[in-house]
């Protein structure tokens, strides 16, 4: 069952009799549709997306991967924490498995071994391998690349567009409505609920707002009569290239260990290549530039036997980030009935049903259990002090 829409005019079925709600959330990228979808277990919660799909700008790019070792320590215990969502979701979330075992292959040049020592030391069930063994999963490994080596073995691919729908099917299901082509516009707060307008002509009532928008995270803020967080959005750029001469299927995700570079299957016959590029640009409708392609097959090159004839696809994303990288989820403290929610960077798809939990638990005053232990790592305050 497709989520409830409303553009504009009510959709036949949706039966609303009112645009009031309990929750307003700003954004449908996977950080929107996880939290409203906690939310609306208790709460009246409508969806606002700007575009005319949920999840256009990076949840719809995004080629994720489930993996400890990724991000600052607020992001780990979250996406800790969201593992065993993925692997038992709640009956009816999804009709295919979330994720499917691809251990992370972490390469090193030689001057880059003391990075690989660090990556070790700090790491959580990571182990060391030679260069032989690397060269045994990734059979089109250049000899004399790499001369230090490191396996995840309990890393996962993510099937992002079940995860997402998923989320929306559960707002869905408890009455919450989706909102596409409503931009957020002027939003004032008087009493006890928010007035949003909306680029539609549309206008919500909402006791809490959520600002769940990602790159437009700061400008939603803005609307509503509030200082910028600082958010950075940064480019993301991958391309779809066919493997010559090998199959590619069961190989690993292979990165360098400075993240310089990224490959990973794709299709079963394809492999996915990115320059691993954070390029910081202004919120819009992000493309990939030539070199930035071009870039990212080179240096996977330098490390993989591979013969590129032909870039079949390639796209950019929009990944976007805090001052400092790490998580922004908590009330802004000049308005109590503002919450952010975004600041999710590269990390939103592998933390989002840890994160959204938590962004409902603080919003309603619940206790977030395990994830407490984030809470300050994540309080936006942190930016207001300074």
């Amino acid at each position: 069952m497709a989520p409830r829409f409303w553009r504009g005019d009510l959709v036949k079925g949706t039966n609303l009799s009112s645009n009031t709600f309990d929750i307003a959330v700003i954004g449908a990228g996977m950080a929107g549709a996880s939290c409203a979808a906690f939310l609306s277990e208790t709460k009246r919660v409508v969806l606002i997306e700007a575009e005319d799909a949920p999840g256009y700008h990076t949840t719809g790019r995004s080629a994720a991967l489930w993996t400890e070792n990724y991000g600052p320590p607020d992001v780990r215990i979250l996406t800790r924490l969201s593992r065993s969502f993925f692997e038992q979701p709640p009956p009816g979330f999804a009709t295919v498995p979330l994720l499917r075992r691809r251990p992370v292959l972490f390469l090193a040049t030689a001057a880059q071994l003391p990075e690989l020592d660090a990556a070790l030391a700090a790491g959580a069930g990571l182990r060391r391998v030679s260069p032989v063994e690397a060269r045994a999963m990734l059979p089109a490994l250049r000899p004399n690349y790499a001369t230090g080596a490191a396996v995840e073995d309990e890393a996962f691919d993510m099937d992002v567009g079940a995860i997402h729908q998923g989320f929306l099917r559960q707002l869905q299901s408890r009455g919450g409505v989706l909102a596409l082509r409503h931009r957020a516009g002027r939003m004032s707060c008087g009493g006890d609920a928010w007035r949003i307008e909306t680029s539609s002509g549309a206008i919500f009532q909402a006791g809490i707002v959520v600002n769940a928008a990602g790159a437009w995270g700061d400008e939603v803020a803005i609307q509503a009569g509030i200082a910028p967080l600082g958010l950075v959005p940064k480019r993301r750029t991958a391309a779809i290239v066919h493997p010559e001469p090998w199959d590619a299927e069961n190989w690993p995700m292979t990165l360098d260990i400075a993240e310089d570079w990224y490959a990973r299957p794709e299709a079963r016959t394809r492999l996915m290549v990115s320059p691993a590029d954070e390029t910081p640009v202004h919120p819009h409708d992000v493309q990939p530039e030539e070199i930035d392609i071009a870039t990212g097959i080179d240096r996977m090159q330098r490390a993989l036997d591979i013969q590129i004839r032909r870039v079949e696809h390639a796209w950019a994303g929009l990944r976007t980030f805090t001052p400092d990288g790490s998580l922004a989820f908590g009330w802004e403290p000049s308005c109590e009935r503002f919450f952010w929610c975004v600041g999710q960077g590269g990390y939103g798809i592998q933390t989002a049903p840890a994160a959204g939990c938590l962004t409902a638990d603080l919003v309603l005053g619940r206790d977030p259990g395990e994830a407490a232990a984030a809470v300050s790592q994540v309080d936006p305050g942190r930016f207001r002090a300074r």
